[in-house]
């Protein structure tokens, strides 16, 4: 008699979360046909959004979002790395800060004063900062939230040991390639669309909005030359100027320093 062959174990993949809203976590769950097949190419051992149930690591693949914003965060995000092989964060918390990190430009103790009434039983951290601040990490995906099909492209690729394929192109590429007409040239918006990192489908722009710039910074981003825009052509004052690098990637490193030059 021949003893039947053991399928090989699938990779195991972890899901967590810290300081953020859920949004990029419903985004793997939003995938709906397309995680019937994730959950034949892993088994998912870790993911409170989806199940209580929990298998033990070490995990092939962590899936982080979020920021660290408090002493329990920090030191939770050091006992993530030893059990992951391979630690991705997803979203604009994870990667920037998140807009929590809108108290790093702020007394943070102020703001406690002010909203709780027992300021003593709340226990955070001055800034919110990104998990590549406190953890080496493997790779970074953009977006508030993450596009899921983006998502499915990274968990595939390190299935498959490759690099993925993410655009880092700016938005204006994407408005290009679909035909918008620039709302900032044509109808005199402000748009972060030139800094912006593609990855949304060209959203805002298609329906006459300006690019909130969502995905964060793209690679080499002229924040300068952007920032004299605003002033030069559409007559913003420096403090509109700041506000405008000052969303849900504020504290990212191009943005952060671009807002900080007309405070």
């Amino acid at each position: 008699m021949t003893r039947a062959k053991r399928k090989p174990a699938r990779p195991k993949l972890a899901v967590w979360k810290f300081s953020s809203c859920d949004g990029c976590q419903l985004s793997l769950l939003d995938c709906e046909d397309e995680l019937l097949e994730v959950a034949e190419a892993v088994e998912i051992a870790y993911f409170l959004e989806a199940t209580r149930a929990e298998v033990k690591g070490p995990y092939d693949i962590s899936l982080v979002e979020g920021s660290i914003s408090t002493p329990h965060d920090a030191e939770r995000i050091h006992k993530v790395r030893r059990q992951s092989r391979v630690l991705i964060t997803i979203g604009a918390c994870a990667t920037a800060g998140g807009i929590q990190a809108l108290r790093n430009f702020a007394d943070v103790e102020e703001f406690i004063r002010a909203v709780y009434a027992e300021p003593k039983f709340i226990s955070t951290l001055g800034r919110s900062t990104p998990i590549s601040h406190h953890v080496p990490v493997d790779f970074e995906l953009y977006g508030c939230p993450i596009d899921k099909y983006q998502l499915l492209e990274v968990i595939n690729a390190h299935l498959n040991v490759r690099k993925p394929v993410i655009p880092n192109h700016s938005q204006c590429i994407d408005c290009k390639r679909a035909g918008t007409v620039c709302v900032m040239v044509g109808q005199g918006i402000a748009c972060m669309g030139p800094v912006t990192q593609a990855g949304c489908g060209n959203l805002c722009p298609s329906r006459g909005r300006g690019c909130y710039a969502c995905f964060g910074p793209k690679e080499t981003p002229n924040t300068a030359s952007l920032a004299k825009w605003f002033q030069n052509e559409l007559g913003d004052d420096h403090r509109t100027v700041r506000d405008r690098f000052r969303g849900v990637s504020a504290f990212s490193e191009s943005f952060r320093k671009e807002s900080e030059a007309h405070d």
